[in-house]
């Protein structure tokens, strides 16, 4: 799994680990999905190169606060309004480090 900094990353990228701080969590917004309702919100995540936009689904919104320094594991990245932003699927973890 390759360890990634913001700037490396690009659309379609699959099974990386990334690294830096929870920077900002937009509000909480309720969308109906192929798989049914559910919450989501976005945030943003920096490290030393730059600045990425991150999608928490259900829990995960919980699990992680502005300010805190988190790692990604096998996390991916798709195009959404023609820019990279980085999903935690079904097999990846957002962990608090420190």
């Amino acid at each position: 799994m390759p360890k990634v900094k913001v700037r490396e990353i690009q659309a379609d990228m699959r099974d990386i680990e990334i690294t830096g701080r929870i920077v900002r969590i937009s509000e909480r917004r309720h969308v109906q999905t192929k798989y049914g309702p559910a919450d989501v919100a976005t945030a943003t995540l920096q490290d030393e190169t730059g600045l990425i936009d991150v999608s928490l689904w259900r829990e995960q919104i919980d699990s992680v606060h502005e300010n805190e320094t988190v790692k990604i594991i096998n996390g991916f990245v798709r195009s959404y309004r023609d820019r990279p932003q980085l999903n935690i699927g079904r097999n990846g973890q957002i962990i608090i480090v420190g």
